[in-house]
C-alpha cells in the first residue's frame, strides 16, 4: 500500500489517500474514480509532499519511537480516536437526517428541479448512481454522499 496526499483543483483541498500501487492510483485518477472529500471534484492530483527517509544504518538514534503494532502504519491515528469522530459523524448525520425528506432513487431529478427553480428548496437524502452524482457535481449542483449508509425507509424493519 502507499499513501498519497492529494488536492482538488477546484477548491484546493489537500487529503489523503491510500492505494495498491502508483499505477492504481493513475487508473482510479483517469477514470474519474477518485473525489475530493470536501466539495466532491474528481479533478485530482497529487500533491507536493515530503519523501519518508530512513536514518541511515550507520547513525545512532537517540529518539524514542513507539511500538506500532505490526499492519498499521506509523503515523495511524488511534482506533479509540477514530471510532469517537465516526461517532460523533454519525450522531450528527442522525440529528440531520429527520430535517431532511427521502426521495430515493429520485435523487438527482429532486436536486436537478430545485436548482432549475421547478420546485421549491429543500433538505433531500436519497440515492445517485455514481454518473448521476457527476452529472450533478459537473452542472454546478451541490450533492454530497453520506458519511454513514442509511437504510431507505422502505427496508427498514
Amino acid at each position: 500500500m502507499i499513501v498519497f496526499d492529494l488536492s482538488c483543483t477546484a477548491g484546493e483541498h489537500r487529503f489523503e489517500a491510500w492505494f495498491a500501487s502508483s499505477d492504481s492510483f493513475a487508473d482510479q485518477q483517469a477514470r474519474g474514480l477518485i473525489a475530493c472529500p470536501i466539495c466532491g471534484d474528481s479533478a485530482v492530483r497529487k500533491a507536493v509532499m515530503a519523501p519518508r527517509v530512513g536514518a541511515k544504518s550507520n547513525q545512532a538514534g537517540g529518539a524514542v519511537v513507539a511500538a506500532v503494532p505490526p499492519g498499521e502504519p506509523a503515523n495511524a491515528v488511534p482506533a479509540e480516536v477514530v471510532r469517537r469522530v465516526l461517532a460523533e459523524i454519525a450522531a450528527k448525520q442522525a440529528e440531520m437526517l429527520p430535517q431532511s425528506r427521502w426521495v430515493g432513487r429520485e435523487f438527482a431529478d429532486a436536486a436537478r428541479a430545485m436548482h432549475e427553480g421547478r420546485a421549491p428548496e429543500n433538505l433531500i437524502h436519497g440515492q445517485a448512481s455514481p454518473e448521476e452524482a457527476q452529472a450533478l457535481h459537473d452542472d454546478g449542483i451541490a450533492a454530497m454522499p453520506l458519511l454513514v449508509p442509511v437504510v431507505p425507509p422502505d427496508l427498514a424493519n
